[in-house]
C-alpha cells in the first residue's frame, strides 16, 4: 500500500514514492510513502487558498467540533501513533507518547480559522500522515488541510514562494531557513521559524546535582538530542564542576541506548543513517580541539540500527567548533566558568535564542537569569524543552477598529 498525499480532501497517487525505514533496524520498512511534485505542492496551495474564505467565516465553535473530534481519535490512537513514532523517528516510547498529544503548530493555525499546506520533514511520513488522516476523518472541509509529503528541494519554494501564502512556519536548519525567509520575502508573507540552537543549561554552584543530573540528561540527550531545544552546551560554574562532570559521566554510562520501542531504552537512534554520518565526526573534532570526549562512538545492537552513545565533551572552549556548529544528536559540551556572573554572557554568546535553562535554589538568580537571557524561552530547573504562545500568536493578527458614538437603532 502507498500512502498518498492528501489535497483538497482526496488522497492522490504521486509519480515517485519512498520507503520508510524504522531506525532502530534498518531492516525495518515501515511503508511506502507519496513523494509530491512541484504540480501537486501548487495545487494543494491553490485547494487551500480556495477554502480559506469558507473556513474564515466558520464559527468558532463549529471548528472547535471539528477539531475536538480529530483530537479524541489522537488521543484514543496515543499509544498506537507512539509506537509509529518510536518506530519511525527513534524517540523512545514515552517521549513519542508524548510528543503525539502536543497541539504543534497546526492545531492552533486551524482553530484559528486558517487553512494549512503541510510539508513534513522526510524523514517522518508515516506520522505526519496519521496526522492528516485524523482532522479528515472527523469532518474538516475539503482543501482546509492538505498534505503533501517530498522533498524540500523540490516543493520547498513551491509552497513558501506562492503569493497565496500568507504565513510560513518553519522548524530546520538555519541554511533551509534562509532559503525558506527568501522565498517568503518576495511576497511579504511572515515567518515563525524554530532554526537550530545551541541552547544553554547553566549549572549554578548552589544547585541540587542529583536534579541536575536528571534536567541535564532530559535536555541534551532527550529524544536522541535531535530537537532545537536540546542542551547541546552545559556552562558550569567552577565550585560543582568536577561533582558534576562525575556524576554527569556515570549516568551517560548507564543510560541505555537501545531499540526506541524496547522497555527501559533511555535514548533511541539517530533518524537516519545521513543524521549519524553527520554526527559522528563530531567527537573527533572536539577532542582534536583539546576537549575530553568521553562517548560518541556508534553502537552495535542486535538489529543495524543509527545508534549513538550519549557523548559529554569536557573542557570545551566558548568558540570551539561543537560549541558554535549546530548538533543534531547526543554531543553535550561542558564550558566551565568561574562564577554565576560569567554564566549569563556565555549562555548568550552561541548566535542562536531559542531556549536557554538555569538549574539554582535561588529565587534571585532564577529572576535574573529569566530577565537578563536573551533566549525566547527561559527554563528554571526544568530541562529545556516546551513550547511557547507564539503558536497562537502566529496564526492570528491583531485587528483595531473604531466605532463612532451616538444613538444606535
Amino acid at each position: 500500500m502507498t500512502h498518498r498525499n492528501l489535497i483538497d480532501g482526496h488522497w492522490q497517487e504521486a509519480t515517485a514514492t519512498t520507503g520508510n525505514v524504522n531506525p532502530s533496524d534498518a531492516g525495518d520498512v515501515l511503508g511506502t510513502y507519496a513523494l509530491a511534485d512541484a504540480e501537486q505542492a501548487r495545487t494543494a496551495v491553490e485547494a487551500a487558498a480556495a477554502a480559506a474564505p469558507g473556513w474564515a467565516r466558520t464559527t468558532g465553535a463549529a471548528r472547535a467540533e471539528i477539531l475536538d473530534r480529530a483530537g479524541d481519535e489522537l488521543l484514543r490512537r496515543r499509544d498506537e501513533l507512539g509506537d509509529r513514532l518510536a518506530r519511525e523517528e527513534g524517540e523512545t516510547l514515552p517521549e513519542a507518547v508524548s510528543e503525539v498529544v502536543r497541539a504543534g503548530q497546526i492545531a492552533p493555525a486551524l482553530a484559528y480559522g486558517n487553512t494549512v499546506v503541510f510539508k513534513p520533514a522526510e524523514p517522518v511520513p508515516g506520522s505526519a500522515w496519521a496526522l492528516d488522516e485524523a482532522p479528515h476523518r472527523a469532518g474538516l472541509p475539503a482543501g482546509v488541510l492538505n498534505l503533501v509529503m517530498g522533498r524540500g528541494r523540490e516543493i520547498g519554494d513551491v509552497i513558501t514562494g506562492a503569493p497565496e501564502v500568507a504565513a510560513v512556519s518553519f522548524t530546520g536548519a538555519t541554511a533551509t531557513c534562509e532559503r525558506v525567509l527568501r522565498a517568503a520575502q518576495t511576497h511579504r508573507a511572515r515567518v515563525q521559524s524554530e532554526r537550530g540552537g545551541k541552547s544553554p543549561l547553566v549549572v549554578a554552584d548552589d544547585a541540587d546535582l542529583d536534579l541536575t543530573v536528571d534536567v541535564a540528561l532530559e535536555g541534551s540527550f532527550g529524544s536522541t538530542g535531535q530537537r532545537c531545544t536540546a542542551s547541546s552546551r552545559l556552562v558550569v560554574m567552577d565550585a560543582v564542576h568536577a561533582a558534576f562532570v562525575e556524576r554527569l559521566t556515570t549516568a551517560t554510562r548507564a543510560l541505555t541506548v537501545d531499540d526506541a520501542r524496547k522497555p527501559g531504552t533511555g535514548m533511541g537512534p539517530v533518524v537516519d543513517a545521513a543524521q549519524l554520518d553527520q554526527n559522528l565526526p563530531h567527537g573527533a573534532v572536539a577532542a582534536g580541539e583539546g576537549a575530553g570526549v568521553r562517548g560518541g562512538e556508534r553502537l552495535e545492537r542486535c538489529a543495524e540500527g543509527f545508534h549513538l552513545a550519549p557523548a559529554p565533551a569536557v573542557g570545551t572552549r566558548l568558540h570551539d567548533t561543537v560549541n558554535r556548529e549546530e548538533v543534531c544528536g547526543p554531543p553535550a559540551s561542558v564550558i566551565r566558568v568561574a562564577d554565576y556572573d560569567e554564566t549569563v554572557p556565555v549562555a548568550d554568546d552561541s548566535g542562536y535564542g531559542l531556549t536557554a535553562g538555569l538549574v539554582t535554589t535561588s529565587l534571585a538568580r532564577a529572576a535574573d537569569s529569566r530577565r537578563r537571557s536573551t533566549a525566547g524561552m527561559v527554563m528554571i530547573s526544568v530541562p529545556t524543552a516546551g513550547e511557547g504562545t507564539a503558536a497562537c500568536e502566529f496564526s492570528t493578527t491583531t485587528k483595531t477598529s473604531y466605532v463612532a458614538g451616538g444613538p444606535w437603532g
